[in-house]
């Protein structure tokens, strides 16, 4: 789960991660600011969040289920993507001119590139529990759209690099949830009651006897109906009224033993097909 602050958190997290695994010495100071902002001093490397887009692949996501509420569906968290422009800053030397702030950048982005998932460790207490994992991915970004990044500062261009971060994913307030809806507890052939209840036959009583023995078939609402049995697709009874919620069958007595197909047919609006063991 992730507050409405979870974007400065991910700053956070990002800045806890280039301290920690930064190893050029003496240390580089680690800041999130704008490129114009003063007090930043002229030694650092520094994050600016300058765009946050929405994760398209997450966009329409259903409700889910609330963590530790089963019973409590929410709506889906926004999912954004996070877009820093990271630059270092570094006293020009008078002869290798920019070349320390270029270190400043190789080792920061070492960092990124080891540390594409960033790790528990670095994760500030809110994202402990987000849902996905903070990824980071270097961005390319041709110079027409860097330039007109830069035009919005009053410095001047400097050496910069875009990296996009995934996914952040803010969740909406406590009023938007709703309770589950009750859940079908029962599903099977629905209780028609009108015009009539329809004839069913459950099963067939015994299910094994010798040739020429009498069986019973039972089931519901059979009263009043009429019957049509056949063994092995050859008719044994047709049009037999049936009283009651049963009715009984005579085996013939030249069936072979083993396993017969028996087709019970209530007035043509039930049928269904047993099969039925004669025995030695």
């Amino acid at each position: 789960m992730s507050a409405s602050t979870a974007i400065g958190m991910v700053s956070e997290s990002l800045r806890n991660l280039l301290v920690g695994e930064m190893t050029i010495t003496p240390n580089v100071p680690v800041t999130i600011m704008a490129p114009d902002e003063p007090g930043g001093g002229s030694r650092r490397v520094n994050l600016f969040l300058y765009k946050a887009q929405e994760n398209p692949s997450l966009k329409n996501l259903d409700w889910q289920v609330k963590q530790g509420e089963p019973g409590q569906l929410v709506p889906p968290p926004l999912s954004l993507n996070l877009f820093y422009l990271m630059t270092p800053y570094a006293q020009n030397d008078p002869q290798t001119g920019n070349s320390t702030a270029h270190e400043i950048l190789g080792d920061a982005m070492r960092v990124f590139y080891e540390n594409a998932i960033v790790s528990q460790d670095y994760l500030a207490d809110g994202l402990l529990d987000a849902r996905h994992q903070i990824k980071i991915m270097l961005n390319t970004l041709d110079l027409e759209e860097m330039s007109r990044v830069w035009n919005t500062f009053t410095q001047p261009f400097r050496l910069s690099v875009l990296y996009e971060v995934s996914v952040v994913q803010i969740d909406m307030l406590t009023e938007s949830e709703r309770a589950m809806a009750n859940r079908v507890r029962q599903v099977g052939i629905p209780d028609v009651r009108a015009p009539y209840r329809p004839p069913v036959v459950e099963g067939v009583n015994p299910e094994s006897a010798v040739a020429g023995s009498t069986i019973t078939f039972q089931g519901a609402y059979l009263d009043g109906w009429q019957a049509y049995v056949t063994i092995m697709r050859q008719p044994v009874v047709s049009g037999q009224a049936i009283t009651g919620n049963s009715f009984d069958v005579t085996l013939p007595g030249d069936l072979a033993p083993g396993f017969h197909e028996i087709r019970v047919d209530v007035s043509h609006v039930f049928r269904k097909t047993f099969f039925f063991e004669v025995t030695t």
